[in-house]
């Protein structure tokens, strides 16, 4: 005997699953390198420790040039669950490793003024060659400063400028100050 299941045909056809339409697996849509790079150096260098991949590029400005060729940060470890406190790793060139142990403690000052906080408690040297950028090596010469402007800081800026101590802070506002008035100076013509 034959069973029939009482269907048609075209209602099998009708049942069978219909194809979904493209989408992409993961990811969303594609995005460009340039949009992704930044992340990518932010895990590079949140894995050897540091929070700001500003320290490393900035090394210079922060402990100035002369120290800089012959020291660089290698990681900054902090204790764990704590983001102040941590221990500032350098790499040394090893004939100045005396010279950069006597100032520690102001590269330590100013690693926490450039954080804002008391980020670096302790310092570790390490002997080793030091990568400097290009134009800092040991036989290269600083590259020279633009010359300071003979305009005199108009009188009711000035003023306000005296009150201040750290002289690399006036000199920068008193810069700006400069700046700003050459730029209205140049609006009024």
């Amino acid at each position: 005997m034959e069973r029939n299941s009482g269907k048609q045909p075209n209602e099998l056809k009708a049942r069978k699953p219909r194809l979904k339409p493209f989408e992409r697996a993961r990811g969303g849509p594609a995005r460009q390198i340039a949009d992704l790079m930044p992340e990518v150096g932010r895990t590079a260098f949140r894995r050897f420790g540091f929070v700001q991949s500003s320290v490393v590029s900035r090394w210079p400005e922060i402990v100035g040039t002369r120290h800089a060729r012959v020291c660089a940060p290698e990681s900054i470890r902090f204790p764990p669950g704590e983001k102040s406190d941590g221990i500032l790793q350098l790499v040394v060139v090893p004939a100045h490793a005396p010279v950069i142990q006597h100032v520690i403690p102001e590269i330590v000052e100013r690693v926490n003024r450039f954080f804002g906080y008391n980020a670096v408690a302790r310092v570790k040297l390490r002997q080793g060659e030091v990568k400097t950028p290009s134009g800092m090596g040991p036989g290269a010469r600083p590259r020279p400063s633009a010359p300071p402007s003979l305009k005199p800081v108009p009188f009711e800026l000035g003023e306000s400028l005296r009150d201040i101590g750290d002289p690399e802070l006036r000199a920068v506002l008193e810069s700006l100050a400069r700046s700003m008035t050459a730029r209205e100076n140049q609006e009024d013509q």
